[in-house]
Formats: structure tokens, C-alpha cells, sequence
């Protein structure tokens, strides 16, 4: 099936640790925890989101 390439994932914040995103990933191309740089709407700034499983 198509879908099982890609998965959904979680995106935490690093500095506020409240799970902000929801996304989704390759299973294969990306095979490791994804980082990207968003907007944390309880910190009014952009920091880094981390993948959370």
C-alpha cells in the first residue's frame, strides 16, 4: 500500500516541551528522528521541533 510509506509523526518543541505539530514523514527516505525550525505559538518564537515517537 501507498500508505505505509509514509507514517505520521509528532513534532515536540525542545525548549517549552509541548508537542506543537503534526506531520508527516518517509518511512524511507527519512529514516531517522527529524529536527525542523517552526513557530512555537506558547514562546511566541521560532525553536526547534524535534520528532517524538
Amino acid at each position: 500500500m501507498a500508505s505505509d510509506k509514509r507514517i505520521k509523526v509528532t513534532l515536540e518543541c525542545t525548549e517549552c516541551k509541548r508537542r506543537n505539530y503534526i506531520t508527516k514523514k518517509s518511512k524511507v527516505n527519512d529514516r531517522e528522528r527529524i529536527e525542523l525550525n517552526k513557530y512555537c505559538r506558547f514562546d511566541r518564537k521560532h525553536t526547534m521541533h524535534k520528532e517524538t515517537r
